[in-house]
Parts: structure tokens; C-alpha cells; sequence
């Protein structure tokens, strides 16, 4: 998906009631993020790393001339990191004034739902993913974690009280 598509997504009226949402694939697990948070979609070839940063900082990138911090939603999720890829996905959204861009394994469609649809999370669900999420979606026999994008990004105001 590209960044021209997720701007022509914003310009699109969404039915009444109905929240859309981007699809990402990370280890396999179907997540989505709302499009109202999405500003771009991109494939990123070079990281530079920051030395001491958190394990979940993957680095920073330059995003037409805008540095642009790379947040691992695998790391972030508590997993390891994928072998062999030197290349990834990127869902660029802001965050209090600052641009990160969420490293994801594939960029799926984007789907819309009824709110009233959200399910609470599954009891068995790992407390790192639910911590992170704000409810699910059956898809196709699958479960869409809707991911709270705010609490994705909140290790980063603890690093900065600490």
C-alpha cells in the first residue's frame, strides 16, 4: 500500500458508526491499526542504530528528509525478531509532535468494522499483547487484534521518566 493510497483512505467517508482499520501481519498474527493513525506505509531498506536505546527502538530512518523513530512491533510484542529480512514494512504514524514508524512483517488490506462488533480480549490472550490492545475482530475464521497505538508507544514516556 502506498502512502498517495493511505492519504486517498483518510479522504474516504467511512459508513455511519464503522471504523477502518490497516492490517498488518506480524509473526503470522493478524493486527490492525486505526487508519486515523496511519500516515503512511513504507518499505524501509536502512536503520541507523542508537546506541542505548530501548531493545525495541530498532533505529532511526530518514523518511523524505525527516528522521523518523523505527519502533520493532515484533520486539515490542515481546518476540524475536524475524531472520534473514533485510527488508520491512512500515506504518508511519505520529505520536505527540514525533513521527515512528512501526516495523510489521506485511501490510494487509484495510477493513472496516462496526464498533459495537469489538470483543474484549480472550482470557488466554499473553498480558504483553493485551496490554497492548484495545479488543478484537473475527476475521475469516482469524482473530484481528486491534492494537491501542498509544499504549504501543507508552514504553517511551516510562525510558524518558526513568
Amino acid at each position: 500500500m502506498t502512502a498517495s493510497a493511505i492519504s486517498s483512505l483518510h479522504d474516504v467517508t467511512s459508513s455511519a458508526g464503522s471504523v477502518e482499520y490497516v492490517t498488518v501481519l506480524v509473526a503470522g498474527q493478524l493486527l490492525g491499526l486505526p487508519i486515523s493513525r496511519v500516515h503512511d506505509v513504507y518499505l524501509v531498506n536502512d536503520i541507523t542504530a542508537v546506541p542505548l536505546a530501548p531493545p525495541e527502538i530498532a533505529g532511526l530512518l530518514n523518511l523524505r528528509g525527516r528522521v523518523v523513530t523505527a519502533i520493532s512491533l515484533r520486539r515490542r510484542l515481546g518476540l524475536n525478531e524475524a531472520a534473514g529480512v533485510d527488508r520491512r514494512m512500515t506504518i508511519g504514524i505520529e505520536h505527540q509532535g514525533e513521527a515512528f514508524g512501526l516495523l510489521v512483517d506485511d501490510v494487509g488490506e484495510v477493513l472496516r468494522f462496526d464498533p459495537v462488533d469489538l470483543q474484549p480480549n480472550p482470557v488466554h490472550l499473553d498480558r504483553r499483547w493485551a496490554s497492548l490492545s484495545k479488543g478484537v475482530y473475527q476475521v475469516d475464521r482469524r482473530l484481528l487484534i486491534i492494537l491501542d497505538v498509544d499504549a504501543v508507544l507508552e514504553f517511551l514516556a516510562e525510558q524518558r521518566a526513568a
